[in-house]
């Protein structure tokens, strides 16, 4: 077989699931957006910036993890800040052959400098589609959705529900809850998955990356996710072996086909995998489960889409095949419609992986 090149991948159409976009700002932004709002950085020379920014994803400490965060978080409190963030967001997703990308972020820890949740989505919306325009007028077309995510810790849930279906014309494809899952499992947003359910309205969960099967489980069976935000811990329903056995949970959840948004580089940083060779997207994968590739934060992870797949290309020996397979996976999970999901599949994704498949 011939050997993948890198700059290949990047040419190849992708389709991305599971970004943060508080997680993925340029180092470069963030310098000139904190010297705006007097914010104090680690340090203002970009490139180092870059790099503390994954050391301190790496350190294996939280608390240096969540400060990262402090810090993009920090410069994202006006509207031309998120506009600025969102744009430029769409414009590296492009440049790196995503196509099609669902990007999250959270209204309610942007409301410092007394933005309005709308204002926030109204914001970051218009940032999405100023950057697709530049994107496809640099020949890089990509069509970006909009998740909106609530704090799993906090108790405003059912307000950024009501936020997400309001904006559902308007760029809002889909709802998310995230923060920490120990100790604030998903049923205690109850009511605002009920709503969503009601409304016709599609969700994803963080589950299964911190905590366990518990909160797999909840997701799916209690709150209805069409969408696991993670989900690697399925893996301790699984008798691995040369006839691996799937416990009722992880039969479900493979029979159902209800997608596993696996972040590869992020859960070896967070403890939820031992290393890339040793990530159980590999079982997963061989057993079929709904899997697909994600960045969750491509700056603090020192990441993209090329090189999430390329770090499988080299621990799993995958080939173009392969890339393609997770590719649709992730097209086919998308929470735009069914046709629309259909004709980026037939027209883009395919074509392209056809002629290096052969």
């Amino acid at each position: 077989m011939v050997a993948i090149r890198y700059e290949d991948i990047v040419k190849v159409p992708k389709a991305l699931l599971h970004d943060h976009l508080d997680g993925g700002l340029r180092p470069a932004t963030i310098v000139e957006l904190a010297a705006e709002v007097g914010h104090e950085l680690p340090t203002t020379d970009p490139e180092a910036l870059g790099r503390w920014f994954v050391a301190a994803a790496n350190s294996g400490s939280l608390e240096r993890y969540l400060e990262t965060f402090a810090h993009t978080v920090a410069v994202m409190q006006t509207a031309p800040a998120l506009r600025r963030v969102a744009r430029e967001c769409a414009l590296d997703l492009a440049a790196d052959g995503v196509v099609y990308a669902e990007v999250r972020f959270a209204p309610e820890q942007h409301l410092a400098q007394n933005l309005t949740l709308d204002e926030v989505v109204e914001a970051v919306v218009a940032g999405f589609v100023e950057g697709s325009a530049q994107a496809a007028e640099a020949g890089t077309p990509i069509r970006v959705g909009t998740l909106l995510t609530a704090m799993r810790h906090a108790a405003r849930s059912q307000e950024i529900a009501e936020l997400a279906v309001r904006h559902r014309d308007a760029g809002v494809v889909g709802f998310d809850i995230a923060g920490a899952e120990a100790g604030f499992p998903p049923t205690r947003h109850l009511d605002a998955f009920e709503y969503l359910q009601r409304e016709n309205f599609h969700f994803t969960i963080h589950a299964g990356e911190a905590f366990g099967l518990p909160s797999i489980w909840q997701a799916i069976q209690w709150c209805g996710a069409d969408r696991l935000g993670h989900g690697v811990r399925i893996v301790d329903d699984i008798v691995a072996g040369p006839e691996p056995v799937l416990g009722r949970l992880a039969a479900y959840v493979r029979d159902k086909r209800i997608p596993l948004e696996l972040c590869p580089s992020s859960n070896v940083q967070t403890g939820a995998a031992p290393s890339i060779v040793e990530h159980p997207i590999g079982l997963l994968r061989d057993l079929r489960f709904r899997v697909t590739v994600n960045t969750d934060n491509r700056l603090m992870s020192g990441t993209s889409m090329s090189r999430e797949m390329a770090l499988l290309v080299e621990a799993f020996g995958y080939g173009w095949k392969e890339l393609q397979w997770f590719t649709i996976n992730a097209m086919k999970s998308a929470f735009i419609p069914f046709d629309e999901r259909l004709k980026i599949i037939d027209e883009v994704i395919k074509p392209a992986y056809g002629k290096l498949i052969g």
